[in-house]
This record gives structure tokens, sequence and C-alpha cells, in this order.
């Protein structure tokens, strides 16, 4: 569904134009709708892309998607798509940026913004019964019975005794081994600022106490655990080391029968009833909506700096939950609260988030990238997770872009958190270290990238930092060298992972710098500190 776009905004509310912003994806669609020639080594990746686009405005029925995904396959042709995003991507269910944005007004509310900005890395824990699905990689999407071939071969049996199935999975998930503190301290030391956590996906199993339904931990498999409140738990766990708290909200529930009415047919991931003719259903789910976001925002759940609403497709006019309304009793508890309404364009979408990809340019409005570790949002087992490096890449090109990263990683269905996560974290923290200072509290440079070289600045404005991308596997050369950000004449240029200041010199070719003979050969990216 494409995002309402705004019909006006004041002079005090900045609108920006997503045209700006033409990401890689967008260009390779493009190419393909103008019918350029394309080289055969390119082709993989641009009908990849065209495969991956399963929304409406690009294929008006599933026959088209289906056609390029069997010749895609017929070819024997991988998606080498960026980012390691292949199964998210060919699902269909990855959110673009939105294509306008509008600055918050409240005074306490920009405040919470720029300092969410200079935080810069966070990450998004997905977990929830879905875990229990054995092989699966897709989340609660298996309920959703539109028809993609990223959703049917999860199902073996009918529709409807899936659904039951599923439900039951309550029963199963118990996460006895869940230590929120361990989780806090492993993600801490991977340098990362804040959290966002699910309390409910869009099947609408809720991760805390909710007095709204019975489909909550509180009544399964883990209701007589002390702390079954795994919200709660999670939320006071991270908030001891000092991380802003987010939580993630799916205002769509495919377990409400306010949204999902057994009456009728689902045929895909919207309301089930024409909301016009049965108002006094729609306006049960949206008070059902509104008390479970009162239960989480109301202090019960401590200091909430971040509500961040999925599910889109839920919006005005067709699916109104009264989003005013919410964010006025939401911010009477959390005034600095920053409301992240996905992809709807507008006073309560605070930030941008696009999904599983990175901003083709600059922007100087807030946005964050959101991108899993692995290939599936939650734990996979046996999933191939990004390096240390990919990640520090990834993160750098973003902050010199403008954005945040939020890293998507899973518990084990036990509560754990996997091993290779928890190691690359160490890894990305221990670079972060050493490095932090071009990353954390900066804002975007007006030249910003000289091919692997990308470059932020201080917050006041008094220094600017290269970052140098290596390539892994190759050892670190002897010289490195970029165009634009100058150091100031005669000025010191710091090497950030030793303290100490290198060589420089002005050539034709740009700035020459010489390396110490010492730095590691493993290191992802070298940062450099100069005043302007």
């Amino acid at each position: 569904m494409p995002d309402n776009d705004l019909s006006s905004a004041s002079a005090a509310r900045l609108t920006v134009d997503e045209t700006k912003n033409t990401n890689i994806n967008q260009k390779a669609l493009s190419s393909m709708n103008k019918k350029v020639s394309i080289k055969w080594k390119a082709l993989p990746v641009a009908m990849a892309m065209v495969c991956m686009r399963t929304r409406v405005k690009i294929f008006n029925d599933m026959r088209s998607s289906k056609f390029y995904i069997g010749l895609l396959l017929a070819l024997g042709i991988v998606f080498p798509l960026p980012l390691g995003a292949q199964n998210n991507a060919m699902q269909g269910m990855a959110h673009k940026k939105s294509k306008s944005y509008i600055y918050p007004k409240e005074p306490e509310v920009l405040k919470q913004l720029d300092h969410w900005r200079d935080l810069k890395f966070g990450v998004l824990i997905s977990w929830g019964i879905y875990n229990e699905l054995p092989g699966g990689n897709i989340g609660s999407w298996v309920l959703c019975a539109e028809d993609h071939d990223w959703i049917n071969p999860h199902r073996k049996v009918p529709y409807d005794e899936y659904k039951r199935n599923y439900r039951e999975l309550i029963n199963k998930f118990k996460p006895d081994r869940f230590e929120p503190e361990a989780w806090a301290k492993a993600i801490k030391q991977g340098g990362v600022k804040y959290m966002i956590f699910i309390t409910k996906h869009h099947d609408g199993f809720c991760l805390w106490d909710t007095k709204q339904t019975d489909f909550s931990i509180a009544h399964g498999a883990f209701r007589d655990n002390p702390r079954r409140d795994l919200v709660k738990e999670a939320f006071n766990a991270f908030r001891k080391e000092d991380f802003m708290i987010g939580a993630y909200f799916s205002k769509p529930d495919w377990f409400c029968p306010y949204y999902w009415w057994d009456f009728f047919a689902t045929p895909d991931r919207n309301v089930n009833y024409n909301v016009k003719k049965y108002p006094d259903r729609w306006n049960k789910f949206k008070e059902y909506t509104y008390s479970q976001i009162e239960e989480l925002t109301n202090g019960d759940y401590g200091k909430i700096d971040i509500l961040w609403l999925d599910g889109g497709w839920v919006r005005p006019p067709q699916q109104d939950i009264d989003m005013p309304k919410i964010a006025r009793m939401a911010r009477k508890y959390q005034p600095e609260l920053l409301i992240v309404d996905r992809t709807v364009s507008g006073e309560y979408e605070n930030y941008q988030t696009p999904e599983q990809e990175i901003s083709g340019a600059q922007l100087e409005t807030p946005w964050e990238s959101c991108i899993t570790l692995g290939n599936a949002w939650e734990h996979l087992p046996g999933d191939t997770y990004k390096s240390s490096a990919k990640v520090i890449h990834i993160l750098v090109e973003i902050v010199a872009k403008g954005g945040n990263l939020a890293l998507g990683i899973g518990p084990a269905k036990d509560g754990t958190m996997p091993d290779e996560v928890v190691a690359r974290l160490k890894e990305i923290g221990d670079w972060l270290k050493q490095n932090g200072k071009a990353i954390y509290n900066t804002r975007i440079t007006h030249y910003y990238r000289d091919n692997n070289t990308w470059f932020t600045q201080s917050k006041d404005g008094e220094k600017i930092y290269a970052i140098v991308c290596l390539p892994e596997g190759e050892k670190t050369p002897a010289k490195i060298v970029w165009k634009g950000n100058e150091p100031a004449r005669n000025s010191k240029l710091i090497c950030l992972q030793t303290g100490k200041s290198v060589r420089w010199k002005k050539t034709a070719e740009g700035i020459e710098v010489s390396l110490p003979a010492n730095l590691p050969d493993d290191l992802p990216a070298i940062a450099f500190e100069m005043s302007k």
C-alpha cells in the first residue's frame, strides 16, 4: 500500500521529498522499466530486484512475481542482494522509507530526538512464539493467507488447521533460560546505545502481562515463572545498563477478533471486514489498541523512550486507529516519547525507518535503517550472520549519511542469546571502543564520501572524522589517500585506533596518510580526527 502524502505543512514543519533519496534498488528498477540494455553480469541483480518488489504498485498480480521467481530459479540464479538480505527481500515484507517527513513540534520530543541521533547504534530484538516453528524464518507471517511463495511452503496443512495449531504454540513457548541481564551486558559491550524490543508482533501474542487478551506470555507454558513478564524484565535489565528503551508494537493483530473477525475469511494482512459497515466492531479494535499501548506507556513498565509502531498498512483512511488520541495519551505519561508510526508520513513518524537497506543519499532529517545481523529477524538455527567488519561498514555508511542503525537480532526460543551474535557484538564493540568518537555524537558533513572513505563531524563542528573502510581479508596498507575534507594547514591528524598523530601530506591525488606499522592486519576500518 503506498504511503499517504501530506497535503500541506506549516512553516514550522519541514517536509522532505523522497525523490531526493533514490537508492540503488530503485535505480535498478528504473533501468529495467526503461528497457535499457543490461550486461549479463548485472542481469541477476537487476532481475532479483524486480522479483523482490511484490507490492501492487509494481506487480498487478502475483503472476508477474511468480514468473520472475520461476525464471530466476530455472536459470539457477542466486540472489546476490546487498546486506545479505536475500530472504527478507524475497518475502516482500520489508518496509520502504516513507515519502516525506515532518519534524515534531513538542520541545521535549525534539530534545529527545536530538539525543537519539547522538546514539547512532541500536538493536531490534525479535522474539515470540513463532520461535517454536520448525525451519521457518518469517515470524508470524505464516498466519497471513496471501498467496506468496515465501509463505505457502511453511504451511503443510489446511489454513484453518494451521492457524489453530499456531495458537497452541502458546503452550510450548517456555524460555526457561531467559536472562535479560546477560543480554544487556553482551549487547552493551557491542557499543550499542539503545534497544527496541518486540512486545507484540502481527500474530498478536503479547510478551507482557496484558489485561486485554489471554493470548499472552502470562497465560501459556511460561505462566508460572516469576519472570513471565518478558517485556518488563527486558526493559528493566537494559535500563540498568543505561540503554534508551524502545517498545516495538504491531498495530495489526491477527488473533484479535476485532481485527480478524472469525465471521469472515482472512484473505490478506488487512482487517477482514468492512470497517464502514461495522463501525462498532472497528471501534472495539481501536479501544483494544489504545488500552494495550496505555499499559506499556503508563509507567508500569518504566520510562519508555521510543514507541515503534509496525504494520504501516493500518493507517487512515481505511484503517484509522486515531493516532492523535493514542499519542496524546502516551505523551501524557511519557512527555519525551518518540513515536515512530512506520511509513505513515506525518507528525507521528518522528524518524523514518527504511528496512534492510540504506538510503542512497545523505539525509538531514532523522532516519534509522533496521538491518538484520543474519538473514532472519528472529533466531534461526543455522543462520548465516554478517561479519563484524560488514556490520561496521554498514554502520559507518549509515552514520555518514545522517542515520542510525538498528541491528536486528533474536534470542533462541529457550531465552539465550546465540553465541555467534554475542561474538559479533564483541568484535563490533572492540572497534567502537577505539573509533567511536567518529560515530557517536556526530553529524553529517557536506562532503561525506570518497570511495571507501566516509566523513562525519563532531556535533560542535570543530572536528572532522575520516573513516576508511578496509576490504575484508586484506592486509592493512602502509598508506591511504582520500580527497576532500583536508586537515587544517600544519595541524595534527590523529589515528583514533592508536590515539597518536600520523604523518600526512597533500598530494595531487589527495590527502596521503602514512599508517603506523604496528596496526593490526584485521582492522575493518581506520578512523582519523582532524581540525577544520
